[in-house]
């Protein structure tokens, strides 16, 4: 009953930290554009603490695993993360926007904890057979995120302004902090930490990503893919203008790939051990090339069904790559190996979408089938990290 209540309480808090991540983007971003008045310096705000989260992506992870309690050590970066959200809208306008921005960076370090950080304590929730329906009840919730985010931050913003919505999503981050806090402490003694130990278990955590082969072929895959979607999601205001209508009528494509991905997953959920996850994540990775290329065709009704097929890609695809990182991490650099994961995706998320930005201006159709090629080379990219001599093609769970 205890361990019952204890995945109520993780899955109740990773709902709502995570849906306040993704309203705290667009909310920033709309707020930056109307304190300064500048796109400018409001897109400069979220590539800050975007950045950010990727750098203090591997620190995170490395710090969490040497606590007893990492629930503990989560708590206290998420209020830290919210708190920061507040003092970057309280600045805007009234300090310098240098001395912002470098708060937005400084806040963005602790972004993995909503993400990576808070997916490697499920194991100590949900163990043993339980795990796998838990790994896709957990990417179900970004999943949740993603879709309910953008659209309360842009309702809230629309009908309260723009303060208003980061407030909220500030608040929803910071009351993830209890359920956080009450996370099961780890089975056995954690060593107490020398002097370097911290450099030392960064470099033993980069040795077991890339020196396991399972772990690294599943993490270049999702690396690619993620740079390519990243480039559909810079061609999204465009294609919402030229195809659909309206720019903001893009927004509406990412709430199909979103519901999609939902439906995937849940379907996964009911049947959490009916597929071996590795063969998941390039699989998934075809799926979204086909649907990229598919929706450079540009008309109306093929982009939905592309938008609807790319989620179908996306979602089961998140899901077999949490499975993979919680079957092959030792647990004493689970954390780190999540949240460096994590920040891996979000630097080639970003890049893809800094690269398609000025490209998809040039050519909307070629930006796309760009898009559609970097995807579909996640599959070689997959089997070109070679398995050790003797070993099966799938790997069976291990024991936790």
């Amino acid at each position: 009953m205890a361990k019952r209540y204890a995945m109520v309480r993780y899955f109740a808090g990773a709902v709502v930290a995570r849906v306040g991540d993704e309203m705290s983007g667009p909310a920033l971003l709309l707020a930056g554009y109307t304190v300064a008045g500048s796109a400018s310096e409001a897109s400069a705000l979220l590539a800050g603490i975007t950045v950010a989260a990727a750098a203090g992506g591997p620190v995170l992870g490395a710090v969490l695993d040497r606590r007893q309690r990492p629930g503990r050590l989560l708590a206290v970066a998420l209020v830290l993360y919210a708190t920061g959200l507040a003092v970057i809208l309280t600045g805007l306008g009234r300090l310098p926007f240098g001395v912002t921005m470098l708060i937005a960076v400084l806040t963005g370090l602790l972004g993995p904890a909503l993400s990576g950080g808070w997916t490697g304590q499920l194991p100590r929730v949900a163990a043993g057979d339980r795990l796998p329906r838990a790994n896709a009840l957990d990417a179900m919730t970004f999943g949740m995120a993603s879709l309910s985010g953008p659209v309360l931050a842009g309702g809230l913003a629309e009908a309260l302004g723009t303060s208003a919505a980061v407030v909220v999503s500030a608040g929803l981050i910071g009351s993830a902090a209890p359920a956080a806090w009450t996370l099961p402490a780890r089975g056995t003694r954690v060593p107490r930490a020398r002097p370097g130990a911290l450099l030392g278990d960064l470099a033993a955590g980069a040795r077991v990503v890339v020196g396991n082969p399972r772990l690294a072929r599943a993490t270049l895959a999702s690396v690619v893919c993620c740079a390519a979607q990243g480039m559909l999601t810079a061609c999204v205001p465009l294609l919402g203008e030229r195809v659909l209508g309206g720019a903001g009528r893009g927004a509406l494509l990412l709430s199909c790939t979103a519901v999609s991905a939902l439906a995937a997953n849940a379907v996964l959920a009911r049947f959490p051990q009916g597929i071996a996850p590795d063969p998941v994540i390039w699989a998934g990775a075809l799926i979204q090339a086909g649907a990229f290329a598919l929706a450079a065709t540009g008309r109306p009704a093929t982009l939905v069904l592309a938008l609807l097929l790319a989620g179908a890609g996306e979602g089961p695809q998140l899901t077999a790559l949490f499975a993979v990182r919680h079957r092959e991490a030792p647990d004493r650099l689970r954390g780190q190996i999540f949240t460096t994961g994590a920040s891996l995706k979000i630097t080639a998320f970003a890049a893809g979408a800094a690269i398609a930005g000025p490209l998809a201006t040039w050519s909307l159709p070629g930006t796309l089938a760009t898009a559609a090629g970097v995807a579909a080379c996640a599959a070689p990219a997959f089997f070109a990290v070679p398995l050790r001599a003797g070993e099966p093609a799938e790997a069976s769970p291990r024991p936790e």
